[in-house]
This record gives C-alpha cells, structure tokens and sequence, in this order.
C-alpha cells in the first residue's frame, strides 16, 4: 500500500536538532519559519538531497557520472520519498545565449514550426523562393568569367559527429578520387582518422574543370551527379582572387532566380541562434558586439588631443613615448596643432585620428630610423592589442573602454539573414520571441493555418500554447521571450522554471520551491497559489519554502520552524493543518492572528532637505516619467510585476549614481536629467547576494572585524616573543595556517561515481591552524575557538577592545549574533547575507548624506525579521541618510515615509507613475493596485 506520509527522524544537517517530522503526500505543505531557524536545511539540504541522491543512486554507474549527486545529508531516515525536483530562487546565470524562450524550450518549438511551415524568402529582394533546376545551376556557372578553374561538390556529411567510415567507403566503391573533409581537399585515399565527437561536414570532388561553354554538357553530368549524389545540394568551389576558392551553395529545392542566391535547405537548427548553421556570422549568435567607446576612451574632452585618448597615456615606458611620438607626427602630417582640445578637432581629423588615415602615410623617427606608413588609427590599434591577447591583464584593461552594442551585421536580431527572411503568416522568428508572453500567448491562440498545415504543427502549437499559458499564470506575462535570462529576477527565474516543469507533466514527484512568490505583487500571487495547486493536483507532493501569509493561510499542512534562529532554532515547533497554526503558541502564529504586527508610524516624516529629481526616464518600458525621491527620508518603490520599477531604480538611478560617485562605466538608462546630485555625497547598494563565493569569507572577514582580531593577537606578548605578525593568523596565507588542509579544516575524498566525501582534517583536527599558531590565546582562547564564538558570545568577550566590539555589536542589533564569527559564507541565506552588509554599513561613521539602494530586502524574511530590518532602515534613515527601497511586502510599504507607485500593468501596459506621496495618499488613489491592498492595513 502507497505511504500517505514522507517520514523523517533524526535529521541534523546544519543547524537541525535531530529533528522529527512527517510531511502528508501528495498535498501542498509550507514550510516557514524566521530566517536561519533550518527551513532551507530541512527542505533542501534534508528531503531534496535524498530524494536526489536516491533517485541518481538507482541509476548505473555511466550514467551516473554525467550527473551531479549531492552529499548524503545527516539523518536517520527518510521514508514515502519519491524523486525530487528543485526549483530554487538562484538567477539563470550570465550566459547571454540564455533568453526566455530557450529555457522554457518555447523556442525549440518554434524552430519546428519554422522547418515544418515556414515559407522561405529571399532575404535581397523578399521575393519567395524558388526551386533551381540542374540546367538553371548550369546557366548560372556558365556565366561566369570565361577559364575560371571550378570544382563540382557532392555533399555526403553536413555538421555531424561521427568517424564516418562507411561515407568515405561508399564514396571510393562510387568511384569518387580526392574529398573535401572540413574545408581541406584530400585525396581519398589519404583521409585521416576523423575525430568521434567532433562534428565534420564531408564532400565528394565530381569535377574539377574551367568555365567554358564549350564543356556545357560535361558540366551538366558533373552538377546532376552532384546533385543525385548530394540529395538535392551541390557545391561549387569557383577560383578567386589569390589563388582563394569562392564557395556557393546550390539547391534543387532553394534558390532565388532573381537574384541568384541559393539557399539551404532550412532545418530546425537553422533557426538557432547558438548554431553555426543558423548564427549571424559577425556575432556568432550573440546578438551585440564589445566595441571601443568614444566616450570611454576620451573621458575629458577638454584636454588637448594629444593627451585626452586615455589608453595611451598607460602602458610600458616605451610604449607610451611611441605613442607620443606617432601622435605627433599625425599632427604634423595635417596641420593640427597638438595643444587643440578634443572638443575642438574637426570631424574629419577626429575621424583620423579614431580610425585611420587611409591611404595617407604619415612620416616619424623611431629608433634613429624615418618611418613611412598610413596611421592605423586608435580604435583598430587597441582592437589589435586585443586580438593579440598579449596578457589577461591588458585584455581586462582594454575592456574597461568597451560597451556592448548591436551587432553591425545583424541589427540585434542574431540570426543569418536567410534564417530571418523565413516567415510563418508573415513573420520571422526574431519579430515572434520579440512579443511579451501575453502578447504570444494571443497571437498563437488566434493562429489560423491550412488544414495541411495545422495537421503537421498540431503537436508543436499544442506545446508553445501550453507553455506560454503556463507562463502567464505564474505572473510572467509581462516578460519578452527573447529577455536574456541573466537579467531576470531570482523569483522570475524560478518561476520560469515552474512554468516549464507544470509543462514537463510529471506525477508522482516530490517538488521543493524556494520562495515562488518573490517579486510577486499581491494582485499575481492569486494566480501563483493556483499554479502550486495545479501542481499538487497532478499528483505531485509540493514542499514550498514561505514567509508569505496568503500562501501559508491557503497551504494543506504548514511545519513551523523554530524557536528562533541559528543554534537557538532548528527544532519543528509546530507541524499540522493551516487552521490549527492560528491557534499555536509560535512567532508566526501571533503575527497570523494579529497578535504581533508592524505598527503604522503616527507620524508621517516630510520632506526638508530637498529632492532627488529624475526626469525623462525611458529606460525598457518606461514612458518619459518623472519621479521625485525625497533625501533623508525612506522611500519604496512599488507596483505589479513588470510595471518598470528595476528600470527606474536599477537601470537608471542606481547607474546614474554609480557613474556620478564610484566612477562607473555601467551606461543608465535613457533618461533626460537628475536633479539634487548635490545634496549626497556617495551611494550604496544593498542587496542579497552571497558576501563570498567561498567558505573562506565569513562574518568576521566581511565586516573587518578579523582583521581587527588579528591585529589584537599580533599584538600579545606571546606573539611578540615569536614575532608572529598579523598574517599569521590568517587561513588564506601559508605561516599559520595547517598546510595539509591549506587552512579549510576539512579534505575532500574524491568518490568517482559517488558524491565526494568532506572530513575533518587529521592534522589540525578542523582548526585550520598549526600547532604553533593555536598556542598563543587571548582571555583563554585561540585564534580558531575565538572563530567558533557566537556573534553574542564573542561582542561581550571583547567589551575591553572598542574597535572590535563596535563592529560585532551591530551584527548582534540587526538580528545575527546567534551566527558563529566563523562561519562560512556559502552557508549564509540571503537574509542573512543582506543584514551583515547592513551592518557593516551601520559600523561605519555616517555622514549623513549616503544614499542607500535595496532590491526587495525581505526576501527569505519571516514578519519578525522584517520588523528588524525595518528597524535598521529607519535607523540609516535618522541619520540622515536617504534609503530607496524596491518592495511588494505591504508590511514595509506601510512603514515607508514615501511612496512611489508604478504600473497600472506590466510590460507595455506599465511604466507610468500611477500615484506618489505617503502611503496614506498612495491608498486613496483609485488606479493603483498597490493601494487597494495598502487600504486594508491603514
């Protein structure tokens, strides 16, 4: 009989308490909790990993290897688990061949739709392409210059893996001499062995001859055997300029006759962009170019020129003087005196000096030798010290001058122009994953093809109509299919990914989720609970990670982690129905029933010190708005998904800022001006992401306070006697640290087809220190004791050292002394990683004048959490500072001295400023959706 329950006892990974729980199958259950109390530990660290780990372990060995299996985690027992799938709030990554529609694979099946029913067109004249006879194929060669050599070729293999052995067989049995493997002529006899894996295009050699008429019958069997040989595609190989062969691509099926151009047969992968067989050729598939920035290189043009092209004053000694003397010398061959400013130089000049003199050479000494040739031009000579990758250093340097730019070849649209000129009911690929989600979703739902047509698209329509529905019910129906997928939100990434597993159609599959509802505003998370319900409802187990009260009120069976966080929580302190959660003595259920909330201020703060002023910004979907920030005070920034909230503060006045105090070469989107710059003097970003990439960063490593410890046991006598420097009590640095683990405290064993094994190191026993080191103790403890202190522990443990205790004791004020000193980073939630930043931010002197930027802070925030982060906020604030936060979290918004609504919708039917003022004014205006929920709380 078929469990009911997934069972789990003794489980202590991370922070877990050998914990005890059951879980109902086959139901929607929510797990929440404060952050750091073990949601994450139980959910994914605990039940994923073996459902993961159980499922990969049933597979063989081969196929195990191409599969990444995770660690066995800490527990007795797991029972009822079936596989498991992850959807977590991680972004898709910075690939930029990554776009919306490929990961959820809509994309895929528009490249059928395209090879299935596309009518081909010719891309010069937008004619429809025609078929080509063998007599047409003759005309056209015949009618080139008279004696060109020519060779006629027979495609056997194009673009596929394989040794090809028995091609190259049946082609001598046929009586061919000499191929053409790869682009390189060969005799048949003389192939070399071909690389398996390696994909390899094959032609047989027909004839080779001269363009004669008199030969007209000779060509005509040569081009119809290569045809009959080729199924229908031939290859003519015509002499060039020296000595080089013009290639071109002849087909039975595909050829413009008005133009001349042959073309391919089109096939799915010509219709992709991360294929050499459909990729625009001076992109490759990218869609944008880096090129040199003019701005970039000329920062001042007020300088003279001689001085103001900024790459040149660097470099080598020999270098720059060369550079001086050809500049000079350029100057002198046009009469252009080298003290004029940069602003000052005619265009033609400024087009010289920029990309070359042409044909004019220019006379210079060098080395006591008269040198004579055309200026090259500074533009193509730092595109050349590029292209020769003379070190990584001066690659990353010139790179610092460079923007992205639409690529010259293609416009943008990243496919070959004969790929584009395919249109399906008049239009081509590019302009469809142009359309936002809704928009496509329409146009396939009004799709009408013939009745021959529809019969072979039917399953391939059925799935881009089901994908993009699944789409817009998770509240994506804002974004574009061609958005690239590393610019998109944590939440919208997972969302995608929970769009295209409801797609996928599993049963019987346990679903962990992370957060879904991130970035959601409460008029989508209607439709997102739905979803998780449809999911369930397949006959799927689905185990959401929430703070969000809607969810957790419409969850099955809520696990209520706890008491608190760190080693004060992971414990289960309360587990059951959602209706029973109301009545337990737990956190969350006094914030459900009303018990505990975030009060509205009595007191509305205004505006004194003046504005911060943004106007005219167009950047995405933004239409010329203008938006006021008041200084000194806290502002949110709202609206429903999509309605231009990240292009106003992350794209314009985050980039603004970014250039105006830290030198910032990310461009901002368009805008007309900024206004009030004056009344700040630096800005800084607050967000979620991990304070290190490895377990080496922590805490105290973040905040400077273990430099400060270091700088303290340095300065012990012991230390002194042995002459022990700050660097020696340092993990990352060889001194002090145990060589055999190289200062980790642990050693990986490598398992092959098993997960790799992490144990404690035998040599330092976890310390990650020497011997040496670990003898020389303050108030009784060691460098790593004092490592493995709790924040609490340790702030009072150095009271009598201000510098040190100062630092510790703001991580403790925004929630986080129960965290060790030591703990490594990539072990931090999101929450968490954001309040250290707060607080090193708090630990610092305040000026008074800084404006703060955060993107959605409480994510991964239970409501007690936020009450402490909104407590910080309002402590920056009262220093003075300004704090623009980007928020759906009503709790947060009610507390705002400000409010800046977007919307009305998402995508072209956002980017408008619905209403601004305080949250009381926001809550009376009648078009904002953010308002009709902010009414209800005020």
């Amino acid at each position: 009989m078929a469990k009911k329950w997934i069972e789990v006892w003794g489980a202590r990974e991370h922070n877990l308490k050998g914990v005890d729980v059951r879980l109902p199958r086959d139901e929607l259950t929510v797990i929440t909790g404060l952050s750091g109390s073990g949601k994450s530990s139980l959910a994914f660290d605990t039940i994923y990993a073996e459902g993961q780990r159980k499922y990969v372990e049933s597979l063989s060995a081969y196929a195990r290897q191409f599969l990444g299996q995770m660690q066995k985690p800490d527990v007795d027992g797991i029972e009822g688990l079936s596989p498991a799938v992850s959807i977590e709030q991680r972004t898709a990554g910075a690939n930029p061949r990554s776009i919306v529609a490929t990961t959820t694979e809509i994309y895929d099946y528009l490249r059928l739709l395209f090879a299935s029913i596309g009518k081909a067109h010719c891309y010069s004249c937008g004619k429809p392409v025609e078929r080509q006879s063998a007599e047409e194929m003759v005309e056209r060669l015949l009618g080139e210059e008279a004696g060109r050599r020519l060779m006629v070729l027979a495609p056997l293999v194009r673009g596929r893996k394989g040794e090809h052995v028995e091609v190259f067989e049946r082609a001598r049995r046929r009586g061919f001499v000499r191929v053409r493997v790869d682009g390189e002529l060969m005799e048949l006899e003389g192939v070399p062995a071909l690389a398996k894996t390696r994909k390899h295009t094959i032609e047989a050699v027909v004839d080779r001859l001269v363009v004669d008429v008199e030969g007209r019958s000779r060509l005509t069997d040569s081009v119809e055997l290569a045809l009959s040989e080729g199924e229908g595609l031939m290859v003519a190989l015509l002499e060039g300029a020296e000595g080089a062969w013009e290639e071109r691509t002849f087909s039975e099926r595909n050829a413009c006759v008005a133009c001349g151009i042959s073309f391919d047969l089109l096939e799915a992968r010509h219709f992709s962009f991360n294929s050499p067989y459909g990729a625009c050729e001076t992109c490759h598939g990218l869609g944008t170019q880096l090129v040199f920035d003019e701005a970039l290189l000329v920062p001042d043009e007020s300088v003279a020129w001689s001085r103001a092209i900024h790459p040149l004053r660097y470099g080598g000694r020999r270098v720059v003087i060369y550079n001086k003397k050809l500049l000079a010398a350029l100057g002198e061959a046009f009469g252009v005196n080298p003290e004029v400013p940069f602003e000052a130089l005619e265009e033609g000049f400024r087009e010289v000096l920029l990309h070359g003199s042409g044909e004019v050479e220019i006379e210079y000494f060098m080395r006591r030798r008269l040198m004579r040739k055309p200026f090259e031009g500074v533009i193509p000579m730092l595109r050349r010290r590029l292209e020769d990758k003379e070190s990584d250093g001066v690659s990353h340097w010139l790179r610092e001058y460079m923007v992205r730019r639409a690529c010259p070849g293609c416009g943008g649209d990243r496919l070959k122009p004969a790929v584009l000129a395919c249109r399906v009911n008049g239009r081509n690929i590019r302009e469809m994953i142009g359309d936002s989600v809704a928009d496509a979703a329409q146009f396939f739902g009004e799709l009408v093809l013939r009745e021959q047509e529809e019969l072979i698209t039917r399953d391939v329509l059925k799935e881009i109509r089901s994908r993009l529905g699944f789409m817009v019910d998770v509240g994506l129906d804002y974004l574009t299919l061609d958005r690239e997928s590393g610019s998109l939100s944590g939440g919208e990434a997972q969302r995608i990914r929970l769009a295209t597993q409801i797609g996928a159609g599993l049963v019987g599959v346990v679903y962990v989720l992370d957060e879904p509802s991130i970035g959601l505003h409460q008029r989508d998370n209607d439709r997102l609970i739905g979803t998780l319900r449809g999911l369930r409802d397949l006959g799927n187990t689905v185990i959401v990670v929430e703070h969000d009260e809607q969810t957790i009120r419409t969850a099955d069976y809520v696990i209520d982690m706890g008491p608190l966080a760190g080693h004060e929580g992971g414990e289960v302190v309360f587990a059951g129905p959602t209706a029973k959660l109301l009545k337990a003595k737990t956190l969350t259920g006094a914030y459900l029933r009303g018990e505990r909330r975030v009060e509205v201020p009595t007191k509305r703060l205004r505006a004194k010190r003046g504005w911060l002023e943004l106007r005219g910004a167009a950047a995405n979907n933004l239409k010329r708005v203008s938006v006021k920030f008041p200084v000194g005070l806290f502002t949110c920034v709202t609206g429903v998904s999509g309605s231009g909230k990240s292009s106003l503060v992350d794209f314009t006045l985050k980039r603004i800022l970014g250039q105006h105090f830290n030198g910032s070469k990310e461009l901002p989107g368009k805008h007309r001006e900024l206004r009030g710059l004056e009344l700040l003097d630096k800005m800084i970003v607050i967000d979620q992401s991990p304070i290190g990439r490895t377990p080496r960063s922590n805490p105290a490593t973040y905040t400077g306070a273990f430099t400060e410890i270091r700088n303290l046991f340095a300065s012990l006598p012991a230390s002194k006697m042995r002459g022990y420097k700050p660097g020696r009590y340092s993990f990352n640095v060889k001194g002090g640290r145990c060589e055999r683990c190289k200062g980790d405290g642990i050693l990986k064993i490598e398992m092959h087809f098993l997960p790799d094994v992490y144990v404690p190191c035998e040599q330092c026993e976890g310390r990650r220190y020497n011997r040496e080191t670990l003898e020389v103790t303050y108030k009784g403890l060691h460098i790593s004791d004092v490592l493995n202190l709790s924040i609490e522990e340790a702030t009072s443990y150095f009271e009598a050292v201000p510098k040190i205790a100062r630092k510790l004791q703001t991580l403790c004020e925004v929630g986080l002394g129960y965290l060790k000193l030591g703990q490594p980073a990539t072990t931090l939630s999101g929450g968490e990683a954001q309040r250290v930043k707060l607080a090193s931010e708090l630990s610092k002197r305040s000026t008074g004048r800084t404006v703060y930027i955060l993107d959605e802070p409480t994510t991964g925030l239970h409501f007690a959490d936020v009450h402490k982060l909104l407590e910080v906020l309002e402590r920056l604030r009262d220093e003075g500072n300004t704090v623009i936060v980007i928020e759906h979290n009503l709790d947060m918004i009610k507390r705002a001295d400000y409010v800046v609504d977007m919307g009305p919708g998402g995508g072209v039917n956002g980017g408008l400023l619905v209403a601004s003022g305080t949250p009381e004014e926001v809550a009376a205006c009648e078009g904002s959706f953010t308002g009709q929920y902010l009414k209800e709380l005020l």
